[in-house]
């Protein structure tokens, strides 16, 4: 099931998306998936015998507003290969494989489906990550991989945007990253439950492509049953003496060439500008699409 928050004449409402039309929700996209994903299901299904509504991209709202954001870093080859951009050194340090890692960035700068992204005031050296996240629908402490795993709601579409010459400023003092990171997150365009992609499963994810383009030119590809971690994992690490609750997001981290700090000299040749259009797509996932704008002073 593909649930999203869209605009019906200037009020936000969950639906169920399926081809062009949309089935309006009872409740919104939050309250649901604090219901757990078993109820939504219910709820969902008996919305899509309802009339539906036309469904448009454009019409595309921030799906919701999670309580808060994780953000891992699972895949192996962009570990290698920002290590190569910053230090020139090839190789994933040892400590990387023995547990999954992450930062919490901000869930106040959240931005949706074709919203514009405001570029800092003093950032030259813009840049997106190509990122698939999921969505819990049950909370809970310390949990093993596999009650972790039953926790999760759905997936969607993550682009943790980052500001490459803030963030290196502020790790030379290795705290962060945190001005380089918490200006904005983008995420949808909507969320997909677990059953729309079973038949795809492979490693520690799903057999699916994701891929990066801006300005209609493809920059980053990559799969994401290449992370190196499940989210079973993740989890089970993210609530480790901490509680869980409904509606957190949790991004995978950034697959391997999936920013212009791994492959900005062999493709765009600079960092993001104002005017350029970044589009992230997933398999199964959508498309997540962002323009770039300059950040009113």
């Amino acid at each position: 099931m593909r649930l999203a928050t869209v605009s019906v004449s200037g009020t936000p409402t969950a639906v169920v998306v399926d081809g062009d039309a949309a089935y309006p929700l009872p409740t919104s996209l939050l309250h649901l998936v604090e219901l757990g994903l078993p109820r939504a299901l219910e709820i969902g299904e008996q919305a899509r015998h309802g009339p539906p509504i036309p469904f448009a991209e454009a019409d595309l709202l921030l799906p919701y507003k999670p309580p808060s954001v994780r953000d891992f870093v699972t895949f192996e080859s962009h570990v290698e290969g920002v290590r190569l951009a910053i230090e020139r050194s090839a190789g994933v340090p040892e400590a990387w494989y023995d547990a999954p890692t992450f930062y919490f960035t901000n869930p106040h700068a959240l931005y949706g489906p074709g919203q514009p992204i405001p570029r800092p005031a003093t950032c030259r050296a813009l840049d997106f990550e190509l990122e698939v996240a999921c969505v819990l629908g049950a909370g809970g402490t310390s949990l093993d991989e596999e009650a972790a795993a039953e926790a999760i709601f759905g997936y969607t579409i993550l682009n943790d945007w980052s500001a490459r010459d803030l963030q290196r400023e502020e790790t030379v003092v290795r705290l962060g990253p945190a001005k380089g990171k918490d200006f904005a997150s983008s995420f949808g365009p909507w969320l997909v439950t677990p059953d729309e992609l079973a038949d795809a499963r492979a490693g520690n994810g799903y057999d699916l492509a994701m891929t990066a383009e801006v300005n209609g030119t493809e920059t980053s590809r990559g799969r994401w049953s290449d992370a190196q971690f499940s989210f079973g994992e993740m989890l089970a690490r993210a609530s480790a003496d901490v509680r869980l609750r409904p509606g957190d997001l949790v991004g995978s981290g950034t697959v391997g060439t999936g920013c212009l700090l791994e492959v900005r000299d062999a493709t765009l040749g600079r960092y993001l500008e104002p005017g350029d259009e970044v589009v992230l797509r997933i398999d199964r996932l959508g498309a997540l699409r962002n323009p770039i704008v300059a950040r009113d002073v």
